[in-house]
């Protein structure tokens, strides 16, 4: 859920019309981590770095 929340500081998720949302602040951050473990030649290395960050905070 915290990535989930960093991620919709930087590219809010869209509103439909029903007035919820698109995706899940849990299943966005989710999808996230999943893409930069399943493809990590896809995505960049620092990406990967910064998501442990947010993690590791308390």
């Amino acid at each position: 859920m915290r990535t989930g929340l960093w991620l919709h500081q930087w590219q809010p998720i869209e509103v439909k019309k029903h007035g919820r949302r698109a995706k899940s602040l849990f299943r966005l951050g989710f999808d996230y981590l999943g893409h930069l473990v399943l493809n990590p030649s896809a995505s960049n290395e620092s990406d990967f770095v910064q998501s442990l960050q947010l993690l590791s905070c308390t």
